[in-house]
């Protein structure tokens, strides 16, 4: 057969005796079954950046690491030279990973050289010496769909301790040879450690391989295999010999009753003492002395049904509620509400009878009957502004 260009290379260094036949082609590369130094061995080609349909490749190459600090440089340039480099990374990157997942004892082929874009590595074969094929191509007994789930999902909890989750795993990148299943095809594969993509990618390899194994046991639909692994993993429990369950991590099953809860929170409150109840406060850079506390009609301020900073209790959303920082300063929305008075008896309510002066004495703001309006600054300062009968206006600064 003659010799495919890619393959050119390695056939005139004596890499390659003999191109045998095509195997497969997919979406980032394409294989041929090669003669290598009297080996059957599979060469793997890795078709170039605008030929590859793989997309969203940068969520993938997220925390790899470069060993050169100017060929980092360059890659996140973007330089013609950067491209080059970076190319070269997402092909060596396969041959890194099947060389560590080897040795954590995961079941991958085992490389053997790689060389101008080309991987030369083991052919894995069926029980009957041909090439095994991919478990799609593969119909199962619900026992034996069961059973390959859980190995599966064994060795992508191997693969995770390693630190490299496949990125890709699903029917179509696993082999059936003679001797077990074997994950293939791995430049996609992620640092489990840097990659912020890892857990959700992990988690989609595991649903992948659960639904398509879920043809033949529906029962599968229910395991959490990825759940149980990440969950293991993440709180540093994860070991090469984990009993998996499939069952994930427990969940908790209570509903929590949100208007319960709320009135229970509100009951705890008002159950509390008050802080002033407890003795007397202590101002900020006042010497230790206790701070003199206030009274208006025999209740402390702000204690009562609302409570503005200086004045009576007031401060509210109901009758005479109120929220001022003078003497008798108001600011509440029902009847007869104060509202917002910086001075004495400053009013400024939105319910009949609002006030709302900054004076001594000033009115304002009402918006129901009888409201007032104004905020007179100078003593009895009068006011104005109320949109119901009766309603007062003006704004006086002087006396009266």
């Amino acid at each position: 057969m003659r010799v495919p260009k890619q393959l050119e290379p390695l056939y005139e260094v004596g890499l390659i005796d003999e191109v045998l036949r095509p195997l497969m082609s997919g979406k980032e590369a394409a294989a041929w079954i090669v003669r290598s130094q009297g080996e059957v061995v599979c060469a793997k080609v890795y078709k170039e950046a605008h030929s590859r349909s793989f997309t969203q490749r940068v969520a993938y190459t997220e925390g790899r690491k470069v060993r050169n600090s100017r060929d980092a440089r360059a890659m996140a340039k973007r330089s013609s030279f950067g491209r080059d480099q970076e190319e070269m990374a997402w092909q060596t990157a396969e041959v890194d990973a099947l060389n560590k997942l080897a040795a954590a004892g995961v079941r991958v082929p085992q490389p053997l050289v790689f060389s101008d874009g080309v991987l030369l590595m083991e052919l894995i074969l069926d029980h009957n010496g041909a090439p095994a094929p991919r478990l799609y191509d593969v119909p199962l007994s619900p026992e034996h769909a069961r059973a390959m789930l859980h190995f599966l999902a064994e060795q992508a909890a191997r693969m995770l301790l390693a630190g490299i989750v496949h990125g890709d795993l699903s029917e179509y990148n696993v082999l059936i040879a003679w001797d077990g299943p074997v994950i293939i095809d791995l430049p996609q594969a992620i640092d489990a450690s840097s990659n912020r993509n890892a857990k959700p990618v992990f988690l989609r390899d595991l649903d992948h391989l659960t639904t398509h194994l879920a043809r033949f046991n529906p029962a599968l639909t229910e395991t959490e295999y990825g759940r149980e692994i990440w969950h293991l993993f993440e709180n540093g429990k994860l070991r090469p010999d984990s009993e998996l369950t499939g069952q994930g991590p427990r969940r908790s099953q209570r509903v929590v009753d949100g208007q319960r809860l709320a009135r229970e929170v509100t009951e705890a409150a008002l159950a509390e003492k008050p802080r002033d109840a407890e003795g007397p406060r202590r101002k900020r850079g006042s010497g230790g002395k206790p701070a003199e506390e206030k009274v208006y009609q025999g209740r402390p301020v702000g204690q009562g049904p609302g409570g503005g900073r200086g004045g009576p209790p007031a401060g509210g959303r109901g009758p005479q509620g109120g929220g001022g920082r003078g003497p008798q300063g108001g600011g509440g929305r029902g009847p007869q509400g104060g509202g917002g008075g910086r001075g004495p008896q400053g009013g400024g309510g939105r319910g009949p009878q609002g006030g709302g002066g900054r004076g001594p004495q000033g009115g304002g703001g009402g918006r129901g009957p009888q409201g007032g309006g104004g905020g007179g600054r100078g003593p009895q300062g009068g006011g104005g502004g109320g949109r119901g009968p009766q309603g007062g206006g003006g704004g006086g600064r002087g006396p009266r």
